[in-house]
């Protein structure tokens, strides 16, 4: 399917849209005789959204970590602006479902540890400044001091999602983030996830690559939506285009006529195309 590599309003004034912020050219992985991705190409232009979905074993989490840098390609090569990826960075941050909180260690040092890995030239102040920041601003200010066993389920994501904010990445990867939250909790967190990135502007998050398995949060999300084929040997079946204005308000999308085309597409898709080509 040929894409469509019309930006989102907010990416106009953060890069040329003729270089990609991420490159995904011709690349397979194989572990031993098993091959988990063949032949998978992708541009993602600067300041897109962009969802990966598609059934378990389809490779959507060894795609994010080969972009995270924590794997690589058998072949081919995934790019960050033009550079090749050879490990991880600051320059990308990564959220996973199971938070990777630091049990023995506060909210508050669980960013400021980030912090210095990821931004060694920060001085004391100015990384003490970055956290107070992060924290207020996804509402953990009163909880900075609680270790993460004290804290819900939707708190302990928070603290993740504000860990990978403080450092500013370039590319914000998120492996289902909300998987495991009640519906109330993961549509605040996604509101929230959706007012920090476009809030971040120039010089901060350009763009935001999350797996999951939730159509609904895919389109509210995203500017495009990667369709995986099944596994193994998996590749991109598909590349959809999410056509709904920001910002987008949950109640009036629903009712919307190309909402409930693209989901009814996206249904078609995995419960009937892909669900019978194993």
């Amino acid at each position: 399917m040929s894409e469509a590599h019309t930006l989102p309003q907010k990416a106009s004034a953060i890069a040329s849209p003729l270089t990609p912020a991420l490159g995904i050219q011709g690349v397979h992985r194989r572990y031993g005789s098993f091959v988990a991705l063949e032949d998978v190409n992708l541009d993602i232009w600067p300041g897109e959204f962009v969802s990966i979905i598609g059934h378990s074993g389809c490779g959507k989490s060894t795609l994010l970590n080969l972009i995270a840098g924590l794997d690589h390609p058998t072949d081919g090569q995934v790019q960050i602006l033009g550079r090749t990826i050879t490990g991880p960075g600051p320059d990308r941050s990564m959220v996973f479902q199971n938070y990777s909180l630091l049990p023995w260690l506060s909210v508050r040092q669980n960013v400021t540890e980030a912090l210095k890995a990821a931004r060694p030239d920060l001085g004391g102040a100015e990384r003490e400044t970055t956290t107070d920041h992060a924290l207020k601003t996804v509402g953990l200010w009163p909880h900075q001091h609680k270790r993460p066993s004290a804290l819900s389920g939707g708190q302990r994501q928070r603290v993740a999602i504000a860990r990978a904010f403080a450092v500013h990445p370039r590319v914000l990867l998120l492996d289902e983030p909300f998987g495991a939250l009640d519906a109330i909790t993961k549509g605040k967190l996604q509101d929230e996830l959706l007012g920090l990135w476009s809030a971040e502007g120039e010089g901060g998050i350009s763009n935001v690559v999350m797996v999951t398995h939730d159509i609904d949060e895919a389109i509210y999300l995203s500017d495009r939506i990667v369709v995986m084929s099944n596994g193994p040997r998996a590749h991109i079946h598909e590349v959809l285009k999410v056509d709904l204005p920001r910002p987008r308000d949950r109640a009036a999308l629903v009712k919307s006529d190309t909402y409930q085309e693209l989901k009814a597409h996206m249904l078609h898709l995995l419960g009937t195309v892909l669900a019978t080509h194993h």
